[in-house]
Parts: structure tokens; sequence; C-alpha cells
């Protein structure tokens, strides 16, 4: 006999099943570092073509402590015992600047791992490095205008890779850095480290604009426990991120009625960010989710808002444009530059699913997770929302991710894409707000960047 009065599953046990779906996510995740790790083990060691130490990452297996031990060990212990309640309880404004603090240290902490020469200060001076490049622009704007001759392998005095591969804005930072007086890889790697952690409290303010504090207050120990802090550490890739958080975050205040006049920021910071990494474009697919979710704002004065973005993020093409650097043709000229070079030889057939293998590592657990709720809430309209759960968040971080993957199908982006994607991943990590136990989950998140950091000597 077929029992009806049986009562429907309540909170609690929808609760327990999204926590094993929730698990399930974060074991798959796991499992497809390990299959990409075998996997590039056996491709490396066979046939030579994958030119990384320890596939997927860049970076060679070698156990080791350093200076910045005792110290990462010590504030991933404050950061779960009480990096919750703390983004619970500060003022808005101290837990921004908490924030950016904690997101300094914890990268600063990493780095030093290291120690000061190697985690920091040589990183931006090795040979496929911008500063390498400094004494070629004492006239900028004939270096600039002569830019694209020196982007291929066969070129007169080609341009190492980094600057090869990025528009010159890149190279222009650092080259304006040791104009001022901060010269060296020390200044330069403080500089990406400072400003990069800024895109921490960006995504802060962009979470709060669109999904509400509650849910932005929730996100905060998750973007400063960041795993992907390994890498942010001395890398222009952090520096690149943070400028795109903010353009992000301005567009974010512009279209929630914060004032339109937000918008010409967001436009000139996009603008600056296309001149730092052509691969950044992409940013523009976040952007349009930010207009998604302020779409009131924007039917209320469409012109206006439009008008400013575009005249923002104009200015910096058209500076670039008029002394001389072509953008587009760059661009086209380093498509043959990275044939060339590795991206030649690198499979493609690997790389297009070991990059998100990569991306687990510098999300961690908690991030696959929260993907996971975000997913579901997203394109899964009839289903319960679990307390907390906000669809302008969900929307959010399922654009950066088809950013992501978007940039994965090109195959313009085999391997050291745990450098590469940082400013795609660090809009990932507020999927970790959609999570309980938040404790439970920035542990998992710190242990696995204090593996990473102690067994692995990083490339990057």
């Amino acid at each position: 006999m077929i029992r009806t009065d049986l009562p429907e599953a309540g909170p609690a046990h929808r609760e327990r099943r999204r926590d094993r779906l929730d698990l399930a996510a974060a074991l798959g995740g796991a499992l497809l570092v390990v299959a990409a790790a075998l996997t590039g083990r056996y491709l490396e060691d066979t046939y030579g073509n994958l030119h990384v130490g320890w596939p997927p990452l860049y970076a060679n297996w070698l156990p080791h402590v350093g200076p910045g031990t005792l110290p990462a060990l010590a504030l991933a212990a404050l950061l779960v015992a009480y990096g919750p309640a703390l983004a619970a309880r500060l003022p808005w404004r101290g837990l921004l600047a908490a924030s950016w603090a904690g997101a300094t240290t914890w990268i600063v902490a990493l780095a030093l791992v290291d120690g000061w020469h190697r985690g920091i200060a040589v990183r931006l001076t090795t040979r496929y490095e911008y500063l390498q490049v400094i004494d070629r622009f004492h006239d900028i704007p004939a270096t600039l205008r002569d830019f694209t001759h020196h982007i291929l392998i066969d070129s007169p005095d080609h341009w190492p890779a980094h600057t090869a591969g990025h528009p010159p804005a890149a190279t222009l930072t650092f080259v304006l850095l040791d104009r001022i007086g901060l010269r060296g890889g020390g200044w330069a790697g403080m500089w990406c480290i400072v400003v990069g952690a800024t895109a921490c409290v960006a995504v802060l303010v962009t979470v709060r604009a669109l999904a509400g504090e509650e849910t932005a207050r929730r996100a905060a120990p998750f973007l400063v426990a960041a795993p992907g802090a390994v890498w942010m550490g001395a890398s222009a890739d952090a520096y690149f991120a943070a400028v795109a958080a903010w353009s992000v975050a301005l567009l974010a205040l512009a279209v929630t009625g914060r004032g339109t006049g937000w918008a010409a920021g967001a436009g000139l910071l996009y603008g600056l960010t296309c001149y730092l990494s052509y691969g950044l474009t992409l940013v523009a697919v976040i952007g349009a989710a930010v207009l998604v979710i302020g779409h009131r704002e924007v039917r209320r004065r469409p012109a206006q808002l439009l008008l400013l973005l575009l005249a923002g993020a104009a200015v910096v093409p058209v500076t670039f444009t008029l002394l001389g650097f072509d953008w587009w043709e760059a661009y086209h000229v380093l498509i043959t530059r990275y044939y060339q070079g590795a991206g030649g030889i690198r499979p493609y057939g690997y790389w297009v699913w070991a990059n998100l293998a990569c991306t687990v590592l510098i999300v961690g657990p908690a991030t696959v997770a929260g993907l996971r709720r975000a997913v579901t809430r997203l394109f899964t309209p009839g289903a319960r929302a679990a307390p907390g759960e906000s669809r302008p968040l969900a929307l959010l971080v399922t654009a950066a991710l088809t950013a992501l993957l978007i940039a994965d199908l090109s195959g313009m982006s085999k391997a050291e894409t745990e450098r590469i994607w940082l400013p795609f991943a660090v809009w990932l990590l507020p999927a970790c707000a959609l999570l309980p136990r938040p404790r439970a989950w920035t542990a998992a998140q710190v242990t696995l960047a204090l593996l990473v950091n102690h067994l692995l000597l990083t490339g990057w």
C-alpha cells in the first residue's frame, strides 16, 4: 500500500541535500585537477609538448618553507576563526579597509614563503618580463609607433614574451614607475600586490550594489582568503585584475542609482584594461551582466549612461592611436607570435580542459561549490532558493564564468592560466557567499593555498 500522507521534505532535508551536492561539486573539481595532473605528466614525459614543470601548473615540485610560512599559517588561522564574524559586524567602510589590508597581507605572506628575493623582488625582472625593456622606452611616442615591429620572434630586437603578448600600457606602467623613482623589481612587485589587492574591494563594492550588503559581507572572507593569492604576489596580472574589477565596480554604481557619472570612470578603466591585456576585452561580458541587473536605472536614462560610458572608454584607445599604436594590427601580429612559441606546441585538446583544472586551483573548492549553487539558481527558476541566495549574484558570477570559458575555447590561453585568468577568477569568488558554514569552507580555501605554495615552486 502506497502512503499518501507523508510530509514534504522540510528545509533541513533540502539543505542537507544541497550540502551533499556542494561536496560532490568540490570533489568533482578535485578529480579534474588529479586527471589533469596525471594526464599532463604522461604527455610531458612522453612528448614534452606541455612546457610546464608540474602539469597543469607552470610550477615545479619542491616542498619548502620560508620566511612567510609562519605569518601565512597565522593569518590563515585568523581568517578561519574570525573572518566571517568580522565581515558581519564591521562598519561597511571598515570592512572594505580590512579586506584590502587582509588581502594584501595574505598575498605578501604567501609570496614570502619563497623569500623576498624570489617571491617578490625578481618576479618581474626575468627574461620574459616587462622590466627587461624599460630602457627601450626613453622616447615613449617613438617606441609606441614602432611597438608592433618587434612582436614577432624573428623581428629585430623582438620583445620578451610578456611585453610582446600585451598592449603597451602594461609595460608603460613599469616605465612610469621607473621614471618617478620607484625602480627595480621590488617596487614593481609591491605595486602589483598593493594595487592587485584592491580587486577584492572592487568586487565587494559591486556585489553590495547589485545583490545587497548582506551578500557582500558573506563574500568578503572568501575574497580575502582566495587561493589565487599564490599567483597575485608580484604578478602583473593582479594589477590588471584590479583595473578591470574597478571598471565593473564603477559601472555597478552607475546602474544602481549611485550617480550616472560613475559610468565615465567605468568606461575609462575599461579602455585601460583593453590596453593592458588583449584578452581582457572579455570583461565586457561581466559588464553586460551588470547592465542587465541594473536594467531599471539603464532604462531611466539610457542615452546619458551610454554616452558617458562610451566617452570614457574612448580616452585610452584614442590616446594610444594618436601616439601611433594600432591595437588591432598588434593583436593580429600577436596571434602569429603566439604560435611561434610554446602556444604553437602545447596541445589544445589537453589544455582546453586542463585550464579549467588550473581555475579550480585558483578559486578553490568553496568557489566550485558556490558556482554549483549559482548556476542552479540562475537556470532553475522554479527551484526553491536557499537563505541568502541571490539571483543578481548568480547572474554576475555566471557571466564571469562565461567570459572565462570563451577565453578557454579561443585557444589563446593554453597553460599559465593560473596567472592569466586572475581577472576573471576574482569574479567567481563571490559565489562562496551562497554557501552555509563559511568557516569550514574558508578553511578549505586557505588550506589549498598553503599546500600549493609550500609543495610547489610556482613560476609566477
